[in-house]
């Protein structure tokens, strides 16, 4: 009996020593690297882990003032709706902008916001985008034959009306001179089509007679002072008006009529209200600009393009044909400055200050 009792202690005693041994391996197993379950830490909701909206903004260029505040006003906007955006600028660079679109697309953006260097090859971007499962909102140009989601913009074909009124009410008959923009640019055309939508009616009466109209080939400055000067020696010096499609080009025509002697004594209309053009106003030299202020633009466009990218529905009851589609857009009012507004209107915005435009009258 004593010897059944023996045994039956010692098998219990190796079972409890069995237990300690397997808990010990445990343990050790336990606070080494290898995990032994796959369970993930998951912390409480406190509102604070909600995935950041990221926008990508696919710029033509930043080689002019006014894009350079676009690039400054919107991305400020974007920041300020809780949103992150990427920004990238092909300068021209039909193929490269292109290339960074797909480099925006492939960082994971949820929405691409498009100014196009060329409103047809800007296409394929669109294309890439929807494959993706990503939206597309048109920013200022609008891309051509393309399933483009959201347009934002000034109305353009209105600042092209603006121009052409503002000098004809100072030079209702006479030789005119139109140097427009990049013809790849749609924007180019809109303007064009509102200038000539005032001038025609004119030029019916015989009125006035357009002696040069030239566009100018990827907005360089360089290219509309070569128009110029061909429009000048083709004509004799006989030029009474000029309508320049935005400032940029209007100071590149100004500085060959200021080589010939005559500046300030032929009218010139430009688009941009570019600080440089303001002074050329306060001086004489530029008859006026259009103002389209930047910062509505550039918030308008964050706050669709952050609701896009959120999923929520944005609909417009304003369409503008691209060639493929009837596109959903919002287009701002523009504002003819002369030196009779000036102050009221770009000074007084904020968008250049009193003392940037009337510090020189050197054009």
């Amino acid at each position: 009996m004593k010897r059944f009792f023996f045994r039956a202690s010692f098998v219990l005693l190796l079972f409890v020593l069995a237990q300690i041994i397997s808990a010990c391996e445990q343990n050790e197993a336990d606070s080494s690297n290898e995990p032994l379950r796959h369970n993930t830490y998951t912390p409480a909701d406190n509102g604070t882990d909600e995935k950041t909206i990221k926008i990508g903004f696919s710029m033509d260029t930043l080689l002019e003032e006014r894009w350079l505040k676009d690039r400054d006003l919107f991305k400020k906007a974007v920041e300020k709706l809780g949103a992150e955006v990427e920004i990238l600028a092909a300068n021209g660079d039909d193929a490269k902008q292109i290339w960074q679109a797909e480099t925006l697309i492939s960082n994971g953006i949820d929405l691409l916001v498009v100014t196009p260097h060329n409103a047809e090859s800007t296409a394929a971007i669109v294309k890439k985008a929807h494959s993706a499962g990503i939206k597309v909102l048109s920013y200022d140009r609008l891309v051509k034959n393309a399933e483009v989601d959201m347009y934002v913009s000034y109305d353009n074909e209105k600042v092209g009306e603006l121009q052409a009124r503002a000098i004809t009410s100072i030079v209702p008959r006479g030789n005119y001179v139109y140097i427009g923009g990049a013809e790849t640019d749609n924007n180019a055309h809109l303007l064009k089509k509102g200038v000539f939508k005032v001038l025609q009616p004119l030029i019916d009466k015989e009125a006035i007679t357009v002696v040069f109209d030239q566009w100018t080939k990827d907005w360089m400055p360089a290219n509309a002072k070569a128009n110029m000067e061909m429009a000048l020696k083709a004509n004799n010096n006989q030029i009474d008006a000029v309508i320049a499609a935005n400032d940029a080009t209007a100071g590149a025509i100004i500085q060959v009529l200021e080589e010939q002697g005559l500046a300030g004594k032929i009218p010139v209309a430009g688009q941009d209200a570019e600080l440089a053009a303001a002074q050329r106003i306060v001086a004489g030299f530029q008859t006026m600009t259009v103002y389209k202020p930047i910062n509505l633009l550039a918030e308008t466009a964050a706050e669709l393009a952050v609701k896009l990218a959120n999923g929520e529905v944005v609909t417009s009851d304003q369409k503008v044909n691209n060639g493929m589609i009837e596109v959903p857009s919002i287009l701002l009012t523009p504002i003819a400055v002369d030196q009779t507004n000036l102050d009221k209107t770009i000074i007084r915005d904020g968008f250049h200050t009193k003392e940037e435009v009337y510090q020189s009258k050197k054009h």
